[in-house]
């Protein structure tokens, strides 16, 4: 995002705080923001615990069974794509080829969006439009399960919902409930059965059987599906009946202000799917405004447990932005905090970010290039790349071992994704006469990874012109413990 829009959000913002009238309503917001972040972010069982970066919690999969060597282990394909879309509403119609790479091959696919709204004062302070992220899922669907004997360029999307790609006027929760999986049952994040509890009693606790609920015990709070906590998740057979054409179903998706996140499946995976929760951080404005921050969803999958972070940091390309991104994931990782969902005492999924089994970490990060626009320039017509990346605030940042340490990234093969003009291929500042409007060309939109049982697979940038920022999508292989060795295992 510009730096300049979120100053004349801030300038909005101070004209509201003076006005007398406005004053006490003003207030009221932005403590309600504040309380709704802390309760959100506080574990119902235990106090929130501060964790530094260098200190993750125990709770790896290693330590609650058996040993590494007998474990059954299993391998899957996760897609990871981010996209600051500039606060543009998805076109009808819009090729998402070069954001969604769907090539049928993926077990699953995690999408995040910046700026999915435009960051203006109703979208921080009123309420938020969750007409645009409607649209982005009924997009994101019909790319996923186009049928898999038509090329993407010569199918055309089905028209069924209300007669055309969108209903008039798409509901998010609505949306939502149509791409999980058909006569999937609302169960609460944590979707135990006793069957499974029976089943891997012995296996680390991931299925506790006093967590199991079924439809007979959903109480009243339990109809609203934008509750961090009660999320709607499939209990499905393992036969996929062959009537049923949907070939990946929505897991997870929440919108905070302007970021985004989806987690979409294989319809017949979704049911070793369990301990759904979210949690949001905002770092905008003031410290609690959503225009910046993070949406952080946890999961286990099989026997391990996973965690994505899709986040919008600090703007600005002045000399010390770089420390307020820094400042941005060091409070992201401190302050996220997943609620305790399994009422056994063996439950081991973790409530902090660090403390999960594979963790990827997306989103417009920010990161400049600390050269001027002239020296970047330069380099990028002479395909200096590696000149180019040393001066990454990320990287410089990461090897000086002041954020994401322990973290990884794939090597950078591609250029600048921010800024372009729109729909065209020359970056803002090729068009631009003013030095003060100008903006450097960056890697901002970034993808990481920590943790073991991770190896990436292709790390590159897509060429759609619909923003000023490129798409970044990464592929992954991923392990996950699917039992004990020597018994039966869940694929």
């Amino acid at each position: 995002m510009n730096s300049s829009i979120d100053e004349e959000l801030e300038a909005t913002i101070m004209t509201l705080m003076n006005q007398d009238r406005k004053k006490k309503s003003f207030i009221e917001i932005i403590q309600g923001m504040t309380q709704r972040n802390e309760r959100d972010n506080m574990s119902k069982d235990s106090p929130a615990q501060s964790q530094s970066e260098s200190a993750p919690e125990s709770t790896s999969c290693r330590a609650m069974g058996p040993s590494t060597l007998d474990l059954n282990i299993q391998t899957f394909r996760m897609s990871v794509a981010t996209w600051n879309v500039g606060g543009k509403p998805p076109q009808r119609g819009l090729n998402l080829e070069d954001f969604l790479r769907s090539d049928d091959l993926s077990d699953m696919y995690v999408l995040g969006f910046q700026e999915i709204v435009p960051l203006n004062a109703g979208n921080v302070l009123v309420i938020e439009d969750n007409e645009p992220a409607a649209k982005w899922l009924a997009l994101i669907d019909q790319s996923l399960n186009k049928p898999t004997n038509l090329s993407y360029r010569g199918w055309k999307p089905s028209t069924t919902l209300s007669g055309s790609l969108f209903f008039p006027k798409p509901s998010l929760k609505r949306m939502s409930k149509i791409f999980r999986v058909e006569n999937g049952r609302r169960l609460k994040a944590c979707n135990c059965t006793m069957d499974l509890e029976r089943k891997n009693s012995k296996d680390f606790c991931f299925r506790c059987q006093q967590s199991y609920i079924s439809e007979d015990d959903l109480s009243s709070e339990d109809e609203d599906d934008d509750e961090a906590n009660s999320l709607e998740i499939s209990d499905i057979p393992a036969s996929f009946g062959a009537n049923n054409h949907r070939r990946y179903s929505l897991v997870a998706s929440k919108q905070m202000v302007g970021i985004f996140v989806c987690v979409w499946m294989r319809t017949e995976l979704i049911q070793y799917v369990g301990h759904l929760r979210i949690s949001c951080i905002s770092r905008g404005i003031m410290g609690c405004l959503g225009n910046k921050g993070c949406i952080s969803v946890s999961m286990s999958f099989h026997q391990t447990s996973f965690c994505f972070i899709c986040s919008h940091l600090a703007s600005g390309e002045k000399e010390g932005d770089e420390l307020r991104r820094n400042l941005d994931v060091i409070e992201i990782l401190k302050n996220t905090q997943f609620r305790k969902i399994c009422r056994s005492p063996q439950s081991r999924m973790p409530t902090k970010i660090l403390g999960h089994d594979r963790v990827i970490w997306l989103g417009d990060l920010n990161y400049r290039i600390a050269l001027s626009y002239s020296e970047t320039k330069k380099l990028m017509e002479a395909n200096q790349w590696d000149a180019l990346l040393d001066k990454d605030q990320l990287k410089i940042e990461r090897e000086a071992g002041r954020v994401f340490k322990g973290w990884k990234e794939g090597k950078i093969f591609f250029p600048p994704t921010y800024k372009y003009s729109y729909n065209s291929d020359a970056y803002a500042g090729d068009t631009v006469k003013s030095k003060n409007k100008r903006r450097t060309p960056a890697w901002c939109d970034r993808i990481l990874w920590y943790g073991n049982g991770i190896r990436q697979l292709s790390y590159i940038r897509g060429e759609s012109r619909f923003s000023d920022h490129r798409p970044v999508c990464a592929e992954f292989l991923i392990d996950a413990v699917v039992g004990e060795s020597g018994s039966k295992g869940g694929t």
